[in-house]
């Protein structure tokens, strides 16, 4: 905790003043922990990519240049609102407020609002509420298969966080309801902000919920020392740093078949990709074995995501490309 964080607490107790408009704003801003967004905003394009077959939303209808296309746009820009900070306050506000106790012992989190005592637990449960009414009032907005899919989302956020499901609790569940939530209801939510339900490939999120297993599971090993002092049972915990990595370089691996397996047979993914599939797909399980089979800090687990990530950009880059006829 800060110098100016004891102070802030110090000043409330001696004068009963709450803390400023823009504190409490600024304290929901980090609860919302907007690096967060784009772990669902990629997915939702993803999904998006899937529904329109083009690289930006409404490019057709805005040309030529001048043509009016804010009605085309939105309902993406809608979509990106929702499923950006209305979600993820709504989510992580009730998960902080659940999980009080043991960010208590969790050095990483020694700032985070709750536990530097700017804002109380009421306070977030209360933020929670109301944004989750708000991301289903606007998702309604656009299309109810749309809203429905948020709801879906918000739904496994809190039975993540809340007594008595607490499935973060429950080694298997706790990566289920996060690759689920990331991986297959955020690409669905990406379809369905442009389109009805029908004629979604169900195949992408099987492939999604793959690569969100795979990413998940090395955070646990993040926070397996704080778990296991708060005694949280993650998947981590429960079968232990090593054994939780390999069950997630096993999600990677299927993830990378599978691609490799569409594109050879031109489902979803055109033929033409085929070579860049096949080929990057070692190296994709090799960089994930490197970077992420041996890290046990924080810090290098998250340097390991990273990693991951930008190099398993570049194929799905050329899909992008290819699917979308621009090359």
């Amino acid at each position: 905790m800060g110098v100016t964080d004891v102070r802030i607490r110090a000043h409330v107790r001696s004068t009963g003043a709450a803390p400023s408009r823009w504190r409490l704003l600024l304290d929901l801003w980090l609860i919302a922990r907007p690096a967060s967004w784009l772990v669902s905003l990629v997915p939702f394009y993803v999904g998006h990519l899937l529904a329109t077959r083009r690289l930006i939303a409404g490019q057709e209808q805005c040309l030529p240049p001048g043509h009016r296309c804010l009605p085309e746009l939105t309902p993406v820009l809608t979509g990106l609102v929702v499923w950006g900070p209305l979600v993820w306050l709504a989510v992580l506000a009730i998960n902080d407020a659940c999980d009080l106790d043991g960010d208590r012992r969790n050095p990483r989190k020694e700032d985070a609002p709750l536990v530097g005592g700017r804002l109380s637990v009421r306070e977030a449960l209360v933020a929670a509420h109301l944004t989750a009414a708000a991301a289903l009032l606007v998702a309604a907005t656009v299309r109810l298969s749309f809203a429905l899919v948020t709801l879906g989302f918000l739904a496994l956020g809190w039975l993540y966080s809340v007594r008595p499901p607490r499935l973060k609790d429950r080694p298997g569940f706790d990566v289920a309801t996060n690759a689920v939530g990331v991986g297959g209801l955020a690409v669905l939510a990406g379809w369905t902000v442009v389109r009805p339900i029908a004629g979604f490939p169900w195949i992408m999120i099987v492939e999604g919920v793959l690569v969100a297993t795979a990413l998940y599971i090395p955070t646990t090993v993040t926070d397996y020392k704080a778990d296991v002092a708060s005694g949280y049972t993650t998947i981590a915990v429960r079968l232990g740093p090593r054994a939780a990595y390999r069950l997630g370089l096993a999600a990677w691996t299927a993830s990378c078949a599978l691609a490799v397996v569409l594109a050879a047979t031109g489902q979803v993914f055109p033929e033409r990709v085929f070579w860049v599939q096949a080929v990057s797909a070692p190296l994709l399980v090799a960089v994930y074995h490197r970077y992420l089979g041996r890290a046990r800090e924080p810090e290098q687990v998250v340097h390991g995501i990273v990693v991951v990530s930008w190099v398993f950009l570049v194929p799905y880059l050329v899909f992008v490309l290819v699917y979308t006829g621009t090359i």
